[in-house]
């Protein structure tokens, strides 16, 4: 196992139709060599598994990578409410790797899509 850097840009979509380098997500999580995202890892490296979200003009949120019941995964800012968590549409199965598109419903309950640009090694 390895903790990874995972950097995520948005996607095209209709508002941004070449896509976006500077809006997306930066987090921390371990992955498999395939990349997929370990739970039982992650419950070890729990604090280390930070997420920056970046969006042109606002402000950087910054918060954990969570694994919720039932094996969903989300992005959540702030540890005593569910209101402002970001879930990943079946992370559970994605295989984060450069190239590769996700999907994540974000606090404006908009699903959006993000390309995987990079995944570096942390240790």
């Amino acid at each position: 196992m390895t903790l990874r850097r995972i950097r995520l840009e948005l996607a095209r979509d209709h508002d941004y139709p070449n896509g976006s380098r500077d809006r997306g997500y930066d987090f921390i999580a371990p992955l498999d060599d395939k990349g997929h995202l370990l739970a039982a890892e992650w419950k070890k490296e729990r604090e280390r598994c930070r997420v920056k979200r970046f969006w042109a003009g606002e402000k950087d949120e910054i918060g954990h990578l969570v694994h919720k019941p039932g094996g969903a995964w989300a992005f959540d800012y702030d540890p005593n409410t569910a209101a402002d968590d970001e879930k990943g549409f079946k992370f559970d199965r994605h295989n984060f790797v450069p190239g590769e598109y996700v999907s994540i419903t974000e606090h404006d309950g908009v699903m959006r899509t993000f390309f995987i640009k990079a995944v570096v090694d942390l240790d």
